[in-house]
């Protein structure tokens, strides 16, 4: 399967530093079955340089000991060769592995050892943990995101509406033909695979229930502002406002869900703020629907909230590549679907689906509160989504 304009670009990048003279640590984060592993092996299968790779993705995690297991192995590649290839996949699943890389890594610094390392990790929250703690200023960070229109356009052929319902895996790509067996894939392979492997083996989580309730609230009301007062109300199992901004951080880390704060011009306000759920591809919406593609086109109302949540998740997906900061807007009954922060300016974004609001009120007021503010709508009257999807995000606020 040839990879789309996006991840051959991000191949071209690693493979041009694992090309260079000076030895990096790099360390490569996103969601599960985005290609994070395909990339970086398509790239080791063109260089001429000897590697090495492991994978720590195991039903428990390996002993601290496993990563100078597999670092004594990159370094016996030397023998034969001026430069080495160290690829540690998953790694964050040990508890102090931070500390070990900064080890190792710091030992070959020393004794002059020339080996690249590359870290991949589908859990922002334990990689920026470790990053933070023990790492800083030796390791450069590359996102991946759930893949785009553009990507599955380049790469499958897709028209629009077939990627605004099935959304960005890949892996699952050749199943759409067979709807529920699709469905299923999604459910039982990626969303089952994050709780258990990414989320609830890793964490500690007092309510496992409330937290997949979370989820499946999330994606049922995705696109919409939803407190957690509210959210309360519709769960099950019994909890707290402190425990479910937990579960959404838990979420949020295992690049599932975002929720978006309001934007208000200031700090504290911003994180007081219910969140506006928001999932992060929209196959983790109608996976859980049990409703079919024609079903739901032919719903005026579930098809719009699709176009609001791919419009969304498109930019926090693309803004997180560029440190853009993504937020909504509401004061009483008006409300902007979507605002772009690039350091003092900002873009309010209305996306008409046509599932409720017609007027433009809210950009109205909004423009009013914050006079600097650039306004921009998608679809009937602006740009049309197609277009959007395909426009990066930085090109919207220069």
């Amino acid at each position: 399967m040839q990879l789309p304009v996006f991840k051959r670009d991000v191949t071209k990048e690693i493979c041009k530093r694992l090309s260079a003279e000076r030895r990096f640590l790099q360390v490569i984060s996103g969601p599960r079955q985005v290609g994070k592993t395909t990339a970086v092996l398509q790239v080791l299968a063109d260089l001429k340089i000897p590697y090495h790779y492991a994978v720590a993705d195991l039903p428990a995690p390996p002993p601290i000991t496993w990563i100078a297991q597999q670092w004594d192995t990159a370094r016996r590649k030397l023998e034969n060769s001026d430069k080495a290839i160290l690829v540690l996949d998953e790694v964050q699943k040990m508890a102090e592995w931070s500390e070990e890389v900064k080890r190792l890594w710091d030992e070959d610094t020393r004794l002059g050892r020339n080996i690249h390392v590359l870290i991949l990790g589908s859990s922002a929250l334990l990689i920026q943990k470790g990053l933070t703690e023990s790492l800083g200023g030796r390791f450069e960070l590359t996102r991946l995101t759930h893949w785009s229109w553009t990507e599955c356009r380049d790469c499958f052929q897709w028209p629009l509406d077939t990627y605004l319902y099935f959304g960005g895996y890949p892996g699952a790509s050749s199943l759409i033909a067979e709807e529920d067996r699709w469905a299923r894939y999604i459910r039982d392979s990626l969303i089952e695979t994050v709780f258990s492997k990414d989320i609830l083996l890793m964490n500690r989580v007092e309510k496992p229930a409330l937290l997949r309730q979370l989820f499946v609230l999330s994606c049922e009301y995705g696109g919409q502002i939803l407190s957690y007062q509210k959210l309360l109300g519709q769960l099950v199992d019994a909890g707290n406002t402190t425990t479910l901004s937990h579960y959404q951080n838990l979420l949020e880390s295992a690049y599932l869900i975002k929720g978006l704060s309001k934007w208000a011009g200031g700090a504290v306000r911003i994180r007081k703020s219910s969140p506006k759920w928001l999932p992060l591809t929209t196959a983790l919406m109608t996976a859980l629907l049990n409703r079919n593609f024609g079903d739901v086109r032919g719903d005026h109302e579930a098809w719009g909230r699709l176009v609001e949540v791919a419009a969304g998740s498109y930019l926090v997906n693309d803004a997180s590549k560029t440190g853009l900061e993504v937020y909504y807007w509401r004061e009483g009954n008006l409300e902007v679907d979507y605002v772009l922060r690039k350091g003092k300016k900002l873009l309010a974004i209305e996306v008409k689906s046509g599932r409720r609001r017609t007027s433009l009120a809210g950009l109205t007021a909004f423009t009013k509160r914050f006079k600097d503010a650039k306004t921009l709508i998608v679809g009937s009257g602006g740009i049309d989504i197609e277009q959007f999807l395909a426009t990066p995000v930085a090109e919207f606020i220069k």
